[in-house]
């Protein structure tokens, strides 16, 4: 017999508790501060015009979540950016928050990189990165995140006269406070620019060895073109040596060519975009076999034109091709969107359904450097719990709907009966 709605309703409401409290996914707010079944009878009643089912969005606002792939840099938001100028007595880079935001409009990768180095240089201090860590922590807190890994690049920064222990400070900082408040584990990727002489790469590499305890991994970042991962090799090898994990930005623009590069020469564990492994079948199956995870950036490949006018097909080829595929924001404050907007717009652009996104989410905890096993396995069973919650009280409700109709339906002909008669 089916449970009656009230019944269900408050199953529910205690799993979407017992999951939340056991994870810490509201940091230090109270249960008592989180009105679960005010949201919960607003989610299942309100009606969106953006095509995503409610059952779908519930999961998505729910799930705990973890973000493999954000640039600290990139969630520079401009009444930020211009704060920071001014405070650094340096000339923003815009006359206005609106002319900032007028000037995100990018034709590709290359003009995208050029805005994004320009905002950069009002980071100076080790308050600038603090906070600017701490804002992005507080909009991943919102998309539910509970473990980030986060990307700098510091050799843009040490070429602006940083230095390398200002930056760190400030990331570790709030990092610690980000684990305080909101409950969020932490940990950096320290990325090599491709476009920046290999030395100053060597150089970041030695400054990070005291930062170890929070730097997880060394990536490579910047423009793909004409910048082989093959010219990098040496460098990963010396990261590797020292015990970094290593991922790499490759088949973002690049060639499928690039990411067998990163695979062999730079013996990646992860890979950032990744998306051109769709044009070689053949990778597309190594990729599969040896369960290297990518961690695709839905909207930031809809605003540089990745796959222009193809990017729905190919990230839905993506999302059913078996791939260990994991979903990030990139540079939110450049590209409008953190976490929680991403699987929503991937779940219009695909179709996703809560399976679907509860893969994709159980997919971000599996690939993580830094977590720990254990941590691991109860996170993605809590997504599973979650998903399978989710299921139940969608066919519940429809179950609902259907049975109501039937009694309409039945009392409307018994009406009709009597008027004969």
């Amino acid at each position: 017999m089916m449970p009656a709605p009230a019944e269900r309703s408050s199953r529910m409401l205690l799993i979407f508790l017992k999951l939340l409290l056991a994870h810490h996914a509201f940091g230090q707010q109270s249960s008592e501060s989180v009105n679960v079944h005010s949201i919960l009878q607003q989610d299942s009643a309100t009606h969106y015009e953006d095509g995503i089912p409610n059952s779908l969005r519930r999961f998505i606002r729910w799930a705990p979540k973890a973000e493999l792939h954000v640039h600290v840099e990139g969630t520079l938001e401009p009444e930020m950016m211009m704060r920071f100028a001014e405070r650094n007595g340096i000339p923003p880079p815009y006359p206005s928050v609106q002319a900032a935001r007028a000037a995100y409009n990018f034709t590709d990768l290359e003009h995208f990189l050029d805005i994004y180095y320009a905002g950069c240089a009002v980071l100076r201090t080790r308050a600038d990165f603090y906070e600017l860590a701490m804002a992005y922590f507080r909009c991943a807190a919102a998309s539910r995140v509970i473990h980030t890994e986060v990307s700098f690049d510091p050799q843009t920064h040490l070429s602006n006269g940083v230095d390398f222990d200002t930056i760190m400070e400030g990331l570790v900082d709030a990092a610690i406070d980000a684990e305080d408040q909101f409950a969020i584990t932490v940990s950096y990727i320290m990325c090599f620019r491709r476009d920046m002489p290999l030395e100053t790469a060597e150089t970041a590499l030695t400054l990070a060895l005291p930062w170890r305890h929070r730097i997880v991994a060394v990536g490579l970042d910047s423009s793909e073109l004409r910048r082989p991962p093959r010219d990098f090799e040496s460098l990963f090898n010396r990261a590797a040596a020292l015990g970094f994990k290593r991922t790499a930005h490759v088949g973002e623009e690049g060639s499928p060519e690039y990411i067998w590069q990163a695979l062999q020469l730079l013996r990646v564990d992860r890979l950032d975009h990744g998306i051109h492994c769709l044009d070689d079948p053949r990778l597309v199956a190594a990729l599969n076999a040896s369960r290297v995870p990518l961690t695709i950036c839905p909207i930031s490949n809809m605003q540089l034109k990745v796959y222009d006018g193809q990017l729905r097909e190919r990230l839905g080829q993506l999302i059913h091709s078996g791939l260990m595929v994991t979903v990030n924001s990139d540079d939110a404050a450049y590209f409008g969107a953190y976490l929680a907007g991403n699987y929503e717009w991937l779940s219009i652009a695909v179709g996703l359904d809560v399976r679907q996104a509860a893969q994709l989410v159980a997919n971000g905890f599996q690939a993580a450097f830094s977590l720990p096993e254990g941590q691991r396995r109860r996170m993605v069973d809590t997504v599973r719990q979650l998903a399978e919650a989710v299921e139940a009280e969608e066919a519940a409700e429809a179950v609902d709907k259907s049975g109501g109709k039937q009694e309409a339906e039945s009392s409307s002909h018994r009406r009709l009966l009597t008027l004969r008669s």
